[in-house]
């Protein structure tokens, strides 16, 4: 049986992504960006698992033309986002019009990875019994920000994480941006909230912050990471999920924290500046560390 060195678990979505600017209906969700970051970064033995309803089996049929391996089961609806952007593209308004099936251990039974990193759109994407026995495989990596929503009649509503230290006592990687680290810990400012995560079991926590950077934690030493300055500001849907993924497409490789930081960052930056998934290869993430403006994150 094969060990993948990623395997991403998670919903492909179908979005309408409204900006100032335009109106565009596209695939989405976190395995839909992560899969197609690491498939322009080549070099990595990568599983993406998904559920989708029928109609939206001509994605997931893309994403193997493109070389990528995908498990997919059949759920009986897709996961339908609305993303709503104003000027400010670090804020957006959400209404989900359909949910997919939830993952279950005896769908994940025969996949192995080194790393699986599970993609939770809504609350109840991952029952907690699901998370542990991935835990008992490899590594598991979670972005919060699913943990912290559920529909309401279509509504997206922020809520806390039900259950949230028994879970997270399972999860090696966490990301957070600074309103949900507010919202799991109590606290507003990233090294208590860092402390806190740490507490509970994380290993390595990512705390984004927009165009402000991003600030990783690993129990002992905090590392600040820059955010690079895009040449233009086209659609921020997905950059959370870039970042995990060029984060996790370094971490598998062995590299370190920061490093790893900010090539997930740049890559961010080069997902910004395009409407749907990013296309970069890691020379062009290289480029981008090297030649373009940085900010470094505040305390």
């Amino acid at each position: 049986m094969n060990t993948f060195e990623l395997c991403c678990i998670g919903h492909i979505t179908l979005d309408k992504v409204v900006t100032p600017q335009s109106t565009v209906h596209m695939p989405g969700g976190t395995s839909f960006y992560v899969s197609n970051a690491i498939r322009h970064l080549q070099g990595m033995d990568y599983l993406l698992v998904t559920a989708v309803g029928a109609p939206e089996m001509a994605v997931v049929d893309g994403l193997r033309a493109n070389g990528v391996r995908v498990v997919a089961y059949p759920s009986a609806h897709s996961v339908c986002f609305e993303n709503i952007y104003g000027e400010d593209l670090n804020n957006r308004t959400q209404r989900v019009w359909a949910k997919a099936d939830p993952f279950t251990v005896e769908q994940l039974k025969d996949t192995d990875a080194k790393i699986f990193h599970l993609g939770a759109l809504l609350a109840d994407d991952f029952p907690p019994e699901t998370v542990k026995y991935l835990a008992g495989k490899a590594l598991v990596s979670v972005d919060s920000q699913g943990y912290l929503r559920e529909v309401r009649d279509t509504q997206v509503c922020a809520i806390d994480w039900k259950g949230k230290e028994e879970v997270l006592k399972y999860v090696h990687f966490l990301k957070a941006n600074e309103h949900e680290m507010a919202v799991l810990t109590g606290y507003t400012d990233v090294p208590s909230a860092a402390g806190r995560l740490a507490g509970w079991g994380v290993r390595e926590t990512l705390i984004t912050l927009g165009d402000k950077g991003s600030i990783l934690y690993d129990g002992n030493f905090f590392y600040r990471i820059p955010a690079y300055e895009p040449h233009e500001i086209v659609d921020a849907t997905g950059c959370g999920d870039t970042y995990m993924a060029g984060y996790l497409y370094q971490r598998a490789k062995g590299v370190g924290m920061e490093e790893a930081g900010r090539f997930a960052a740049a890559l961010s930056t080069l997902k910004i500046e395009r409407s749907g998934p990013v296309q970069a290869t890691c020379e062009e993430v290289i480029r981008c560390m090297q030649t373009r403006k940085q900010q470094l994150p505040e305390w």
